[in-house]
């Protein structure tokens, strides 16, 4: 194996990952928007490029073998950016690449960001990269940023969903870029336990200690109540669409890959919520 590129190690995810990386004492090159940013790590050199640069990106995975491609941030053209990211890797000759997609991607997703994960796992396939893709639940991180005055609102019923933590995702990624046997895998990736919206309501109540509920709302109370953030259509229509996709019934899998990739069972609710 030689060297890995790493994109996204700005962020929670890429930033673990190089660390781990580092940690294990594998030269590496982190790919990131703003260089001033980065981690500074040993064995580690720093290339800039934006997803939407293709030159700068080609300069950045030249003679790279391995590359994480963390997902882009939601974005009405991020499917663009995805190929671009494909085709620079593809001209500099990137031969194996892990991508973080979405559980249950597919061009019919009800979630409808997980529709362009779906595209970019047949833009890598078609490439003929040697692919491992990391199928992420909702995260169980964010979950506490969908409460607003003490109640998360959402059309997702009883509808359950096992999200899973940033550092599993990280962890996983880590293995899938230091062992060959991962390439041609898909992995479904979710937290230890299926949950609703209203038990995760609960298990934030419990833990700091101060009410919070869930609030049902239907679809059109849900686009209502978000009409006023001034956020554009197609950003809402994800917004609403990760209550609904609950509802659907398409988050509710867990599965035993975290804890079969890494050793370590994968982390609860409260284990995020402690910092563990």
């Amino acid at each position: 194996m030689g060297l890995i590129a790493v994109t996204g190690a700005t962020g929670r995810i890429g930033g673990r990952v190089a660390r781990g990386l580092a940690a294990a004492g594998v030269p590496q090159r982190l790919v990131v928007r703003d260089p001033g940013r980065a981690p500074d790590l040993d064995g580690a050199d720093v290339r800039p490029a934006a997803y939407d640069d293709g030159e700068a990106l080609r300069h950045a995975l030249d003679g790279a073998d391995v590359l994480l491609l963390v997902s882009a941030a939601e974005h009405a053209d991020r499917l663009a950016q995805h190929r671009t990211v494909v085709e620079a890797a593809a001209a500099a000759g990137v031969r194996r690449v892990v991508y973080t997609s979405f559980l249950g991607a597919s061009p019919t997703a009800t979630f409808t960001f997980a529709r362009d994960h779906a595209a970019t796992e047949e833009l890598l396939t078609s490439a003929r990269f040697e692919t491992t893709f990391l199928r992420d639940s909702f995260y169980l991180d964010v979950l506490p940023d969908f409460v607003t005055d003490g109640a998360l609102r959402g059309p997702a019923g009883t509808g359950r969903l096992a999200a899973v933590a940033r550092a599993d995702v990280a962890e996983v990624a880590l293995a899938a870029l230091l062992d060959e046997s991962h390439a041609g895998r898909s992995y479904d990736l979710t937290g230890p336990e299926s949950l609703t919206l209203a038990e995760v309501a609960a298990r934030l109540a419990t833990f700091h200690g101060r009410p919070c509920r869930y609030v049902e709302e239907t679809v059109e109370e849900a686009y209502a109540s978000r009409a006023g953030s001034g956020a554009p259509a197609w950003v809402v229509d994800g917004w609403v669409s990760t209550y609904t996709a609950i509802a659907a019934g398409e988050l509710d899998v867990v599965t035993d890959v975290v804890r079969t990739v890494t050793g370590r069972p994968a982390r609860t609710l409260e284990d995020v919520l402690a910092g563990r």
